[in-house]
Parts: structure tokens; C-alpha cells; sequence
């Protein structure tokens, strides 16, 4: 998007934005706006500094009867490592975080959470809900490390917002239900730890010398590359319970399809659902798999889409249906939209299938699902987790994302870690960027820079609120209409130069000007 951006002469470029309303002959008043850039985030502007202002080169119409898609909410995931860091921390600072997070109209606003179903990438090890071998009768099913670990990080939250909605969402099954018995698919030994790290020095060595002077920064953490950027994936190998030639692989379904293992394993999801409930937590939805097309060195499972469509439509599906849980299909890793297709139009799994979750690279299949099957609710479940470093370049391609997702239909919106420690990897060796981070030194904590670039969406885009369709040039923009009636822009200026933004709302003429690299929302009432 940002090469996409209005070419901008000198430090100024201006740009007009017309509103446009049948509901009422009042003008719209610009009521609050709020600005963030590099080491200075949420910050409030006087809305009188919106002078008067002569008309614009580019005009970009808001009309809110042109409507897309309606919003859900944001939120946010629970696991092991979140909670963990949060332990650390005194009740009254726990009080502050989760009151700013899920306070109704107060900070982030998050309306919707998520978590594993067993352990996830960011779990302390792996486990599931039943790990012994063969009891197809789930006689020893318990969520008591759930209780200990997640639960309580969620009763928490549900402290400030007793109608959260929580969905889940398992990365691996037990692992006896799987051909390998293990619960890493990717086998990761000593030996390859050795030739990792080797390998990781070469491509640093030789993305050193193939970077221009000028060009310096680093490569987008979702690209695989290694180097020293801003954006560069950090990521150490940590051996785990996988062995070589027991792998799973892609296009390759793990699970054992026997019908008893199919059978088990939907009840497993029923009673996840119903000792969740018993614990206050009720469970609106549930997802097959995450990222069923990746063989990871941490707890996954990779399913053909073909295999999954057999688990949704004849054993999953069913079983949700008696316990009034939904099911969407997800979490979509790739960019192939046929792997979504393969579910949707089935006889079986479209009856219970109401909504796809998409994540990574899966945000390339998003389009085409949003444009052939508009009767169905999509999400966007984990944004993309960047390296641990929680800078400003992240919080930049967090906000790029949400523009493409929300661009493109979701109804709901997720961002993954809540709380990590400080500079410290998951028990994978993943480094990834947090809402908040914990020192463990001294037991310090703040928000982070994509905290900030979420809450610029989460605080004011309401549940309700319908995405307003543009046309313009210019692309770093998005318009909300909330139920109220209220307008929310969110527009970022992510060139290195100020662009003056005029905005035309009916008769009255305003001009603001966007400083270098920030995001900005507005809110605009009658």
C-alpha cells in the first residue's frame, strides 16, 4: 500500500475529503482526533487547529449510505505465556490492563477473545485435554492445567466485559489421535539447531551485502528473510518431541482418519465446550484447525482440506450443532481460496459452516472468499505476530493489515499475543510483538507501539458499525459509519514528508495536517 501512496511535492501535499449525509441538514462537527507516530502514541489534538481551508487536489467521498460490510468487534487471544508474564504483576496493575482492554467504550473496547484449544505455539509445553493413549471414551478429559494457566487470564477480562465472546481453536489434537504421535510436525534435532544457526549467519552475511546504501531496514517479518531490519523474523530452533522421517507435511493429513479417532475427536471438541461453560466461560464458536496447512516444529497438525471437509461435515459439525456451538472453518494460512471452497460448497459442511477465519498468507485468499460467498462471516484471527521488537515499523504493518483485512470484509478482527515478557522467546523460539510487555527484571510493564495502532480501530470503530465504501486515490484511508449515526476516519501518512488533509463535510471546510509516519482516527458527530 505505501508505494501506492499520493506522490507528495516538497513537505506538503493536500488532499480533500468530502462528506456526504441524506440524514440531516446539521453539519458534521469534527469532535475528537487522535494522532500517533515514532515514541509519541495516542495522542489527542485540539480539534480548533482544523482551520479553514481551500479546496483539495484529491476529493475522496464519504457517503454513508455506500456501505460494505458490518463490524463485529476487536479483540485479542488468551495462552500459557500471556498469563505468565501478567502473573508478575501486582492486582492493581493487572486492574489497569484489563480494564483498558476490555472496558466497554473506555480503551481498546475489545468485544471478542480467543484461545487454544490444548496447547498453542505460545503454550509453556505442549499438552492437550486428554493425553492418554487410546481412550477413545474420553474418561480422563480434564481442563484443570486450564484452570491454573488460561481461565483465570480470562475471568479477568470477563471482569470488565461479562459479555466477551470467546471462540477457540485447537493447533494440535492429542497427539495419540495423530499417525506420528508426536505433537510437533516438523522434527527439529541438535544436529539441525547447529545448521539453523549456520544458516541464519549466511543469509544475515549475505543480506548485508546485497542491501543498497539508503536501502537499509530490514524485510517484512512475514517474508522468511533474515536480517538485522526493523521487520526482520526472529525465530530460534529449540529441539522438540518430533523425529526425522516421523514429520508431517503439507498436502498430507496427520490425523488418523479411522472413524473411532474422527468420532472422539468431535466429542473432544463437545466436551472442551461444556467444562468451559461449567467454568463461566461459555464458547460461541469453534474452528477445526489452526493453520491446518502447516507442518510446524510446535504443537500442529496439517489436514488436507479434503479430510478437514469429512471432520467438519460428518462428525464436528454435528456434535457443535447439539451443544449450540457454531463453527467456522479456519485458520486459512494460504493464499488458495479452493482450500476454503472445498468446505463451503459441500453438502454437508456448508450446513454447518457459518463464517472463515484467515490469517498470514491467507489474507491472499480473502478477497475471492469475500467476492463469491458474501453470505458468509469472515474474520481475520491472528495478525501477523511480527519479531519481538515492538517498534514502529511494526505498528505500521499492523496498521497496513488491518487495512487489508477490513478492506476486504471481515466482520471481526484479532490481534494474537497479549502480554509477553520483554526480549524473550516463546518455548518454540519464536520472538513476537505483544499489546504489552513485562520486564522480568523488574517487574515493569507497557503497551507497545501496535497496541496504540489497534486501539486507533478498536476505541471508536463500534460493534454494529458498517465500513463505509470509498473511491480515491488516495488508499491510506478508512471510513466507518457506527450505529449512532457517527462518522470514524482512520488515515495514515506513512511517507517521510507532512501531508495537509482538507476536509469537505457538507458546507464546512476543515484542514489538518498529518505529520510524518503517523496514524490518525477522527470522529466526526452531528
Amino acid at each position: 500500500m505505501k508505494n501506492k501512496l499520493l506522490t507528495v511535492s516538497n513537505t506538503i501535499a493536500t488532499l480533500g475529503i468530502c462528506v456526504l449525509t441524506a440524514c440531516s441538514p446539521k453539519d458534521y462537527e469534527l469532535k475528537e482526533w487522535v494522532q500517533s507516530e515514532r515514541d509519541n502514541y495516542w495522542q489527542l489534538q485540539d480539534v480548533n487547529t482544523a482551520t479553514e481551508s481551500v479546496e483539495g487536489v484529491v476529493t475522496i467521498t464519504i457517503d454513508t449510505n455506500q456501505t460494505a460490510q458490518t463490524i463485529e468487534g476487536f479483540g485479542t487471544c488468551f495462552n500459557e505465556l500471556g498469563w505468565a508474564s501478567l502473573q508478575l504483576l501486582p492486582e492493581t496493575e493487572l486492574e489497569k490492563i484489563f480494564a483498558e482492554l476490555f472496558t466497554p467504550g473506555l480503551g481498546a473496547n475489545f468485544v471478542m477473545g480467543r484461545m487454544g484449544i490444548g496447547a498453542n505455539d505460545f503454550a509453556l509445553d505442549y499438552y492437550s485435554f486428554d493425553d492418554t493413549d487410546g481412550d477413545f471414551d474420553l474418561k480422563d478429559f480434564s481442563i484443570e492445567r486450564d484452570k491454573k494457566n488460561l481461565i483465570p487470564m480470562i475471568k479477568w477480562a470477563m471482569k470488565y466485559n461479562s459479555n466477551l465472546k470467546i471462540w477457540g481453536s485447537p493447533w494440535c489434537p492429542p497427539r495419540w489421535m495423530k499417525k506420528s504421535k508426536h505433537y510437533a510436525e516438523r522434527a527439529v534435532t541438535p544436529e539441525m539447531v547447529q545448521q539453523w544457526e549456520e544458516m541464519i549467519a549466511k543469509r544475515k552475511e549475505e543480506a548485508s551485502k546485497s542491501v543498497k546504501p539508503g536501502e537499509e531496514g530490514g524485510v517484512s517479518a512475514t517474508s522468511g528473510f533474515f536480517n538485522d531490519g526493523p521487520l526482520a523474523f526472529r525465530m530460534e530452533r529449540r529441539i522438540n518431541d518430533a523425529l526425522p522421517g516421523e514429520e508431517g507435511h503439507e498436502n498430507i493429513t496427520s490425523f488418523n482418519m479411522e472413524a473411532k479417532y474422527l468420532d472422539a475427536y468431535a466429542r473432544y471438541f463437545g466436551k472442551y465446550v461444556d467444562a468451559y461453560k461449567a467454568e463461566g466461560v461459555p464458547v460461541f464458536m469453534v474452528m477445526p484447525q489452526n493453520e491446518p496447512n502447516s507442518a510446524q516444529p510446535y504443537p500442529s497438525c496439517s489436514w488436507t482440506s479434503e479430510d478437514l471437509n469429512i471432520f467438519v461435515g460428518k462428525y464436528l459439525g454435528p456434535e457443535m450443532e447439539k451443544h449450540g456451538v457454531e463453527v467456522y472453518f479456519g485458520t486459512v494460512e494460504r493464499a488458495d481460496p479452493l482450500k476454503v471452497d472445498t468446505l463451503l460448497t459441500d453438502p454437508d459442511s456448508k450446513k454447518y459452516v457459518k463464517g472463515v477465519g484467515f490469517q498470514w498468507a491467507g489474507k491472499d485468499a480473502l478477497p475471492s472468499i469475500y467476492k463469491n460467498h458474501p453470505e458468509i462471516k469472515l474474520y481475520q484471527t491472528e495478525q501477523e505476530c511480527g519479531n519481538g521488537k515492538n517498534n514502529w515499523e511494526g505498528a505500521l504493518h499492523a496498521w497496513d493489515l488491518m487495512h487489508h483485512y477490513l478492506s476486504n470484509g471481515v466482520n471481526a478482527y484479532f490481534y494474537w499475543n497479549t502480554s509477553l515478557f520483554y526480549e524473550k522467546a516463546s518455548t518454540w523460539g519464536w520472538y513476537q510483538n505483544s499489546l504489552v510487555t513485562v520486564n522480568e527484571t523488574d517487574c515493569s510493564w507497557t503497551y507497545t507501539p501496535d497496541y496504540y495502532a489497534l486501539k486507533h480501530a478498536s476505541h471508536y470503530v463500534l460493534p454494529g458499525a458498517k465500513r463505509i465504501l470509498l473511491n480515491s486515490d488516495f488508499e491510506d484511508i478508512m471510513a466507518f459509519v457506527n450505529p449512532d449515526g457517527n462518522i470514524v476516519v482512520m488515515v495514515g501518512n506513512q511517507k517521510n514528508t507532512a501531508i495537509t488533509l482538507n476536509l469537505v463535510i457538507e458546507e464546512k471546510h476543515l484542514s489538518l495536517t498529518l505529520k510524518p509516519e503517523s496514524i490518525h482516527t477522527l470522529l466526526l458527530v452531528k
